[in-house]
């Protein structure tokens, strides 16, 4: 197995190192995944609908190359939008990276489409009181170095995973544990701070991956040595799961290979590669050529183009994704929430829905997606009502209206359409909007450090529970890159979250997260738009792919005609 030095993308793509999410959906990778939805999902876009000349034949023939490697082999080439952030398990929480990293590592426990926790690298667990989870760790598994896999090595993850000094951003996911100790080989003990009921669906999000302890002692034994954190990581990741890293080229393609001593069913196929292509209709072209036999996010307006392909279908998928247009309410006049109602009540949702997505999206009425466990199919988002806006303005002192910066990234052609739509729909106030479109990482680290005052984006909900889709976004405690970029700060939401993340009771909890979803609805600290899908060209020699629900791709049952 090759490996090259991906040192300097840590570096580069640091600031990608978002939530997730983040976010996925309608063509946009996820994020993590909650991820922001771009990556990734959704949580990081990169498509885009640019001028494509420059470089296409070029890279046509790295694709045919791609696509052709290992003759007589089943070899999958996927074109996705974005490039991956990082290939630690600790690393970045966007779609992109996790997509990658889901194929090499493994989690303790993974989620059906409905969100409940089955097995994985956990054969088994039980809760022995309010605060104490024991799980029993599977045996017989090695990784990819042949290591073999135990308890000991698991509590080496988590506790790497929240070290402060390594700083992860997957740490928030598991802020509620205390401790973790291995009781025997493999019998691990969670200890959490206080009951925290969606600890097991917490343990399916992909920053909690199990890495081969070998990766770990010599990462801590680089950083001695001046390396950065993660940067033998990211050159050697090393897993248990169903393929293994093979090569990466920086800005093209990274290559998986079977891993043929995996401990569950063996895949079929013999590599998968994930090529870096940002522009949409580049992606088409090498559908349609052949050239590669996925592309990701083809954006709703492509549909039929893909459909009238030769021998090229469409996989159209429900998302537990959310767009938004948000508000930083830290700033004038945003921190009133008579204004940021007012704005919106002046967006109307059916026009972004039918005018931008091409109706392949659902209204959004709140911020928890259908699918979710606390989402209430019974609650009323605002509506649209400018008569209403205006009146709440006037209240608030804005009746002559104000000027109002939005920002959003620049290569995700929905976003920069909402922006256009959301321009021209409040001009119907009087407030002017200033479009500003960024790079995307550049974006988010103006969202993270407050430097926004209106700005669209998206988030994703990979646990499948409505704690991730509420308390990252908008708990005081989550300021900034965490989730909570518009500094919303209500100590009456904030205590309905905490309650909600600790009640064992389930129809509680769903009172409770319905409560919270009505009150963040008048409070607005963002307009909630729609919940997207994943959109994907996939050529008919291609059997057993799909998306989960989260956003992350499934090889493990893909075979090729």
């Amino acid at each position: 197995m090759r490996s090259k030095n991906l040192a300097w993308l840590l570096a580069l793509f640091l600031v990608l190192a978002m939530f997730l999410a983040a976010c996925a959906g309608d063509g946009e990778p996820e994020e993590s995944e909650g991820s922001t939805d771009d990556s990734a999902s959704e949580e990081e876009d990169s498509s885009s609908e640019d001028d494509e000349a420059s470089g296409e034949e070029d890279d046509s023939s790295t694709e045919d190359d791609a696509a052709s490697e290992g003759d007589g082999e089943e070899n999958v080439v996927i074109a996705v939008p974005a490039e991956l952030s990082s290939l630690s398990a600790h690393g970045s929480n966007d779609v992109p990276s996790g997509n990658v990293r889901s194929n090499i590592y493994e989690t303790l426990i993974t989620l059906d489409d409905e969100g409940n926790p089955q097995e994985n690298l956990a054969t088994n667990w039980e809760q022995l009181d309010e605060t104490t989870w024991q799980f029993e760790i599977r045996e017989g598994v090695t990784f990819h170095d042949g290591s073999d896999l135990n308890a000991e090595v698991v509590k080496m993850n988590f506790d790497r995973l929240l070290d402060e000094e390594i700083g992860s951003q997957g740490a928030s996911i598991v802020s509620a544990i205390d401790t973790v100790e291995a009781v025997d080989e493999y019998t691990l003990e969670v200890t959490l701070q206080y009951a925290f009921s969606p600890i097991l669906n917490h343990l399916a999000h992909n920053n909690t991956s199990i890495m081969s302890g070998e990766i770990i002692e010599a990462d801590a034994e680089a950083v001695e040595s001046g390396d950065e954190i993660d940067q033998y990581i990211n050159s050697n990741p090393i897993g248990t799961g169903p393929f293994m890293f093979d090569t990466y080229t920086p800005g093209d393609q990274i290559v998986l290979a079977r891993n043929d001593d995996y401990w569950g069913d063996v895949a079929e196929i013999e590599t998968i590669t994930f090529r870096t292509i940002p522009e949409t209709s580049t992606r088409l072209a090498e559908l349609e050529t052949g050239a590669v036999h996925i592309a990701d996010a083809i954006e709703p307006d492509n549909i039929d183009r893909v459909s009238e392909m030769d021998g090229t279908s469409v996989l159209q998928e429900s998302s537990t994704s959310l767009n938004f247009i948000a508000f930083n309410t830290q700033v004038e006049p945003l921190n009133d929430e008579r204004v940021r109602r007012a704005i919106s009540l002046a967006i109307d949702q059916s026009q972004i829905i039918d005018g931008i997505y091409d109706g392949t999206s659902i209204p959004a009425t709140g911020p928890i997606p259908p699918g979710v466990l606390g989402h209430d199919e019974d609650i009323e988002g605002l509506g649209y009502d400018l008569e209403e806006a205006q009146s709440l303005l006037e209240e608030a002192g804005y009746g002559d209206g104000f000027e109002i910066s939005l920002k959003t990234n620049s290569d995700n052609p929905q976003r920069m359409n909402m922006a256009t739509y959301a321009e021209s729909a409040l001009s119907e106030l009087n407030i002017t909007v200033n479009i500003e479109g960024m790079e995307f990482g550049a974006f988010i680290e103006d969202a993270a450090e407050g430097q926004t005052e209106m700005f669209i984006l998206g988030w994703s909900t990979p646990t499948m529970d409505g704690d991730y889709s509420t308390h990252l976004l908008f708990h005081s405690d989550n300021h900034g890159m965490p989730g909570n970029m518009t500094f919303f700060d209500d100590p009456e939401v904030d205590e309905i979250l905490d309650e909600a993340r600790r009640e064992a009771d389930l129809d509680t909890r769903m009172e409770l997260y319905s409560e919270a979803s009505e009150m963040l609805i008048q409070k607005a600290p963002m307009v909630f738009v729609n919940h997207t899908e994943y959109l994907l060209g996939v050529s008919d020699s291609i059997e057993g792919f799909g998306v989960a629900p989260n956003g992350i791709y499934q090889f493990n049952d893909v075979t090729v005609e």
